[in-house]
């Protein structure tokens, strides 16, 4: 709240929730900017969060903080529109938010909301991975469900708990991020050195039986550590779809269980997208906000270029004269001091 304060913005509206976070964020803080909470029903459940950011797109607000993991961030994604969103990780799977402190998020998010900063030095196009199904009558196949990370085809007949724990159960695995250092499912193509991403490849992992493939030492869940075995994998590309086969099966999505495909269904597939949510980019920001001159000011009085005793200096430093031995870049040779 600091941070939102600092970088200039005006207003702060909170989703409610029955713990009071946003009435106790703000308890004894002296801040310019009013804070609201939004008039909406809860009801315990994720589509608390997904109504919540519906919301606020529609009173288009400048940014999205949120608070959770992979799953929390799922939810908020599919209402937030493209509202730019700074997620900061407090969940069990935190691939998609970031390890971030709270002041520097604030910082940051303020910096994209207020519109000091442009999208383009701020932002991130993420890739989705979208979960489709053939509608009668209708040319094309229906988005029913969406993932950030990782969808995951769970060999069962029901949804039962959520989380997926069983790896002997997992047949195939879809990713938009691959890293051995994330937590959850995304660690599985991140153990495979070819799978590094970036944001415009996803890729397919086929699990089978021990004795065959490779066997990878994965952390799927925070204090769990298994073995699987990898036996067919292939990078993604925008735009590619694979047909779920597998029926009876459970579509978990971003480490919760949530799409049930059984024998009778039409074909589901899953579908990489680079249509996914805009993600601040908090060191970026700061970077820019820094280059561009949002983190000082000088006094109004100081004559830069005089100050400076340097022709045309180019750096804030050099022209208020501070710089004791600035490096050859910092000097102009057009004798203009060009302010953002």
């Amino acid at each position: 709240m600091l941070g939102l304060d600092a970088a200039g913005v005006d207003e702060v509206v909170f989703m409610p929730d029955y713990f009071g976070i946003g009435q106790r964020a703000t308890d004894g803080l002296d801040l310019k900017l009013s804070v609201s909470t939004l008039e909406m029903r809860i009801e315990a459940s994720q589509d608390d969060s997904t109504l919540a950011a519906r919301l606020m797109s529609e009173q288009d607000v400048g940014a999205i903080v949120t608070l959770g993991g992979d799953g929390t961030n799922r939810a908020v994604v599919k209402g937030s529109g493209e509202t730019p969103i700074m997620p900061i990780s407090t969940g069990t799977n935190n691939v998609f938010p970031q390890m971030i402190e709270g002041t520097i998020a604030g910082l940051a998010a303020g910096m994209v909301a207020s519109g000091r900063l442009p999208l383009a030095e701020t932002t991130d196009r993420q890739l989705r991975l979208e979960i489709q199904r053939p509608v009668k009558g209708e040319p094309a196949a229906r988005m029913i469900d969406l993932a950030l990370v990782d969808v995951v085809v769970y060999e069962e007949n029901y949804i039962g708990s959520r989380a997926i724990w069983d790896m002997s159960k997992v047949r195939e695995i879809l990713l938009t991020r691959a890293s051995p250092s994330s937590i959850g499912l995304s660690s599985v193509g991140g153990g495979l050195f070819c799978a590094r991403l970036d944001r415009q490849h996803g890729v397919y992992i086929q699990l089978g039986e021990g004795g065959g493939g490779i066997e990878l030492t994965a952390p799927i869940a925070p204090g769990m550590v298994e073995k699987v075995h990898v036996t067919k994998y292939r990078l993604l590309e925008i735009g590619d779809r694979i047909p779920i086969t597998i029926k009876p099966s459970i579509l978990a999505l971003d480490g919760e269980r949530e799409v049930l495909v059984t024998p009778g269904d039409e074909v589901t597939s899953v579908v990489l997208s680079g249509r996914g949510p805009l993600l601040i980019d908090a060191h970026r920001t700061m970077d820019a906000a820094a280059r561009r001159g949002l983190l000082t000011k000088v006094n109004p009085d100081l004559n830069l270029t005089a100050a400076a005793g340097w022709r045309g200096a180019a750096c804030l430093l050099c022209a208020a004269g501070l710089c004791t031995d600035p490096p050859q870049q910092c000097i102009l040779e057009d004798n203009v001091y060009d302010q953002p």
